[in-house]
């Protein structure tokens, strides 16, 4: 292909949006061409060639950010290492498939050695699935409570789809630690804003006067919500911005680690995909997080830290 192709047919034959086609761009992934006397974005073959490879990569779950790793290193260590982990990961879950398997099965041997006529063994068996189906810990019957266990175990972590809610974030004035490293946004900034003593902080209705954020170059951005009255004098030597708001489907990861945040972000994208929303992939439009526990003291009780995982959406554009 040695001619110039249009947006909008590049967009009709990946059967993606134009909104996505810039958002690529944006990230430095692709580039267009434009002509002085054309208004429309015209990519050439280099250009469709690394859309193809973009599609590809994506229908593998593989991270913007890994793609961009991809495409900016020479060589082909990079690509090994990030298809390495994608397939560790699917080793992991055929692992875990298989272990339900054989759990399954035994509970099957379990039932076809089962005398029905006896009604001991009837009520045995009954015991046993009521025992799955209330998940308790310590069960004392004529099985291997081990099982059971183990069982609930891997479903949940094969099968656990977080329980998504949809927020609605209202425009609101914020000041800003700007785009930084994480040892500047969790040392300077933070003690600077712990300071403040909640005297210009807003206290918002959805319950989360903060977000944080990181970025695909792996710097960081954390704002914190302020009355409208403040000025910019009142939060030197950091600036405000008019945080936008939107719509964000939520959900809670537990302990707000690498893994767990990632498993939950993962499952609400898929929870998305099967709704009635897509990805809002505007510009400052981000994935979001937002540390639920107010104090050191709740966090004890607990025994785990919660974290909330805020993903940008819109109601799904017609097809």
């Amino acid at each position: 292909m040695s001619e110039l192709v249009k947006i909008r047919d590049v967009s009709e034959r990946y059967d993606i949006s134009a909104r996505t086609l810039r958002y690529y761009e944006d990230m430095g992934l692709i580039s267009s061409i434009r002509s002085d006397d054309y208004a429309y974005r015209l990519y050439d073959e280099a250009a469709v060639k690394k859309l193809e490879q973009i599609l590809i990569l994506r229908k593998l779950n593989i991270s913007i950010k890994d793609i961009r790793r991809i495409f900016h290193t020479s060589g082909t260590e990079v690509v090994l290492e990030v298809l390495g982990r994608k397939v560790s990961d699917i080793d992991g879950e055929i692992s875990l498939l298989n272990e339900l398997k054989e759990i399954v099965l035994a509970f099957i041997r379990q039932i076809e050695r089962a005398d029905f006529s006896n009604a001991s063994d009837v009520k045995m068996l009954y015991e046993n699935a009521r025992e799955i189906e209330t998940r308790l810990v310590n069960v004392d019957y004529n099985g291997n409570p081990s099982n059971v266990n183990r069982l609930l175990e891997v479903t949940e972590k094969l099968a656990k789809m977080p329980e998504v809610r949809i927020v609605q974030i209202h425009p609101f004035k914020a000041f800003t630690s700007g785009q930084v490293t994480p040892d500047v946004v969790f040392g300077e900034f933070q003690t600077w804003q712990e300071t403040q003593n909640n005297r210009t902080i807003r206290n918002m209705i959805y319950g989360a006067q903060d977000f944080l954020w990181f970025e695909e170059d792996g710097t960081c951005e954390w704002i914190w919500a302020v009355e409208d009255w403040v000025m910019d004098s009142d939060v030197k030597p950091y600036s405000l911005i008019e945080f936008e708001g939107g719509l964000y489907a939520a959900a809670m990861s537990i302990d707000g680690d690498d893994a767990s945040g990632s498993y939950v972000y993962e499952r609400v994208k898929k929870w998305i995909e099967a709704s009635s929303f897509e990805l809002d992939e505007r510009p400052r439009h981000r994935t979001m997080c937002h540390m639920i526990n107010p104090t050191k003291e709740i966090k004890e009780a607990l025994g785990y830290h919660q974290l909330d995982i805020y993903v940008p959406i819109k109601i799904r554009e017609p097809a």
